[in-house]
C-alpha cells in the first residue's frame, strides 16, 4: 500500500514524476480489492445475477448517499442511459444538457430518440447555471442532465427550483463528483436521478463501470429493468416489458468498487489538501483564475483546471500548454477541443443510418429546423478558450506540488519573455 502522507518539497531543479491515473503510480489498490476478488474467483460466480459483490456494492453505495435506490452498470454512459430510459422521452423530445461534457453523457439522449438541447456554460466554472437551463426550456423539455465538471458543483438546487416550476426531471451527471456536496447535501441526492462513473481516471474506479442512484420507487425500478433487458426477475409472471439494454456489472468489478467506496472519503480528503496546496502557492500569479466552489459547495478535484487571460499570459491556454508539456507536465489545454454541438453526430445529424432521427422525425412534426447556433453559446466558447486542465489524483505529495507549481510559473515566464 502507498503512504498518503504530504511529502517533504523537491529540490527546485529537481525533475519529478507525477503520478498518473493511468497506472498504479496515481490509483488507490491493494489488498482489500484482491481479497474480495479472490472471493469472487474461488466462488466461480462472475455474474451479478448470481453472485453476491454488485448487490453489496449496490447496497454499501445506497447507504453511504443515503438513497433508496441504485443500480451497478457497465459505464458511466450506461448510467446516463439508464436514467434517461427511465424519464422515457417521446420521440423528439428535448432534453437539456451541457455544452461542456464527454459524448457519453450525451449519446443516450439521441439513443432513446429525444433531441439534446445545450445550454451555455458559466466561462469559468463550465457549469451550467439555472439562467442558462431556464432559456432553453420548451414545452417539449422532458428532463435536465446537470452536469458537476471537474469535480464542482455547478448550482445544482437552482436547477432543481427551475424544473420544479415546470414538473421537469432532474439528472445529475456526478461522473466526475464524487463526495462533492452543495448545502450540505451530496451531489446525485438533490435531483431526481443520480448517475456516476467507474471509468479508470475517477475517484474511484473499476476500469470501465457506473452506478445510478434514485429515491424515486418508479425511476429504480425502470433503471433495474432497463439495464437487464427489461426482465422482470422475481415477478410472478415476468415478461421483457420494453425494449433495453444488458449492462449488467461482473462480479469481479463488484469486487472491486466495494473495496474503492471503502477508500473514498480518504482518496477525496487527499485530492482536497493537495489541491488547497496548489491553490495557496498560485493565488495571485497575474494572468491566471484558480478553481474555487460555489458559496456552500466543496470541491473534489477530479482535475484542477487554470482559467488562462490571454491578454496576460502570451499564446493562452495553447502557448502555457506546450510550454507545460515542455517540462513534462501532460495537460489538456481547452479541455475539449470543441463543444458537443459542434461534433459531427450533432452538424450531420448522424444516428441512425441516413434517416437522421430523431432531428428529421421531429422536423417533419412541426416543420421547423433544429439548429445549434455558436453565437448562443459566449460562455462556451470563451470558457473553452481558456481554460487548461491539470492532471489530479489521490498521491499528489508537497513534493508533486511544489513541482506543479514551480512549472506553472516558470511556463508563464517562458512564453512571456
Amino acid at each position: 500500500m502507498k503512504a498518503h502522507s504530504l511529502q517533504p518539497a523537491a529540490a527546485m531543479d529537481e525533475i519529478v514524476s507525477l503520478p498518473s491515473d493511468a497506472d498504479s503510480s496515481g490509483r488507490d489498490f491493494g489488498d482489500d480489492e484482491l481479497q474480495l476478488l479472490r472471493e469472487v474467483l474461488e466462488s466461480g460466480t462472475l455474474n451479478c445475477t448470481k453472485g453476491t459483490q454488485v448487490k453489496a456494492f449496490e447496497h454499501e453505495f445506497a447507504a453511504r448517499y443515503r438513497i433508496a435506490h441504485t443500480r451497478a452498470v457497465t459505464s458511466g454512459t450506461a448510467a446516463v442511459h439508464c436514467a434517461v430510459a427511465a424519464i422515457d422521452p417521446e420521440p423528439g423530445d428535448e432534453i437539456i444538457t451541457t455544452s461542456v461534457t464527454d459524448m457519453g453523457g450525451i449519446a443516450p439522449i439521441l439513443y432513446q430518440q429525444a433531441i439534446p438541447v445545450f445550454a451555455d456554460v458559466d466561462p469559468l466554472s463550465l457549469n451550467v447555471t439555472p439562467q442558462s437551463v431556464a432559456e432553453r426550456i420548451t414545452a417539449r423539455t422532458r428532463a435536465i442532465i446537470a452536469t458537476h465538471l471537474f469535480g464542482n458543483p455547478c448550482d445544482i438546487a437552482g436547477i432543481r427550483k427551475v424544473a420544479a416550476a415546470r414538473q421537469i426531471a432532474v439528472i445529475e451527471d456526478c461522473a466526475q463528483a464524487y463526495l462533492a456536496t452543495q448545502h450540505g447535501d451530496l451531489v446525485g441526492t438533490t435531483g431526481d436521478i443520480g448517475c456516476f462513473s467507474l471509468q479508470q481516471g475517477k475517484h474511484m474506479t473499476t476500469g470501465e463501470g457506473g452506478i445510478v442512484i434514485t429515491n424515486d420507487g418508479r425511476y429504480g425500478r425502470w433503471m433495474t429493468l432497463f439495464s437487464d433487458k427489461a426482465w422482470g426477475y422475481g415477478d410472478a409472471n415476468p415478461d421483457h416489458y420494453f425494449l433495453a439494454l444488458n449492462y449488467r456489472m461482473t462480479d469481479l468489478q463488484g469486487a472491486v468498487a466495494r473495496a474503492q467506496l471503502r477508500k473514498l472519503e480518504g482518496v477525496v480528503s487527499r485530492r482536497q489538501q493537495s489541491a488547497a496546496l496548489l491553490t495557496a502557492q498560485l493565488q495571485g500569479t497575474p494572468g491566471l483564475s484558480l478553481p474555487i466552489a460555489a458559496s456552500g459547495a466543496t470541491h473534489v478535484y477530479w482535475k484542477y483546471p487554470l482559467h488562462v487571460n490571454p491578454e496576460v499570459i502570451r499564446g493562452g491556454t495553447d502557448g502555457l500548454g506546450a510550454a507545460l508539456k515542455a517540462r513534462g507536465v501532460f495537460c489538456a489545454p481547452r479541455y475539449i477541443q470543441k463543444p458537443a454541438f459542434q461534433c459531427r453526430v450533432f452538424t450531420e445529424r448522424k444516428t441512425y443510418g441516413m434517416s437522421r432521427c430523431p432531428y428529421s422525425c421531429r422536423e417533419r412534426q412541426d416543420g421547423k429546423q433544429f439548429v445549434y447556433d455558436v453565437a448562443e453559446y459566449p460562455g462556451t466558447m470563451r470558457g473553452l478558450e481558456r481554460v487548461l486542465v491539470l492532471p489530479w489524483n489521490e498521491f499528489y505529495t508537497q513534493q508533486h506540488v511544489d513541482f506543479l507549481a514551480r512549472c506553472v510559473r516558470d511556463a508563464i515566464a517562458a512564453v512571456n519573455a
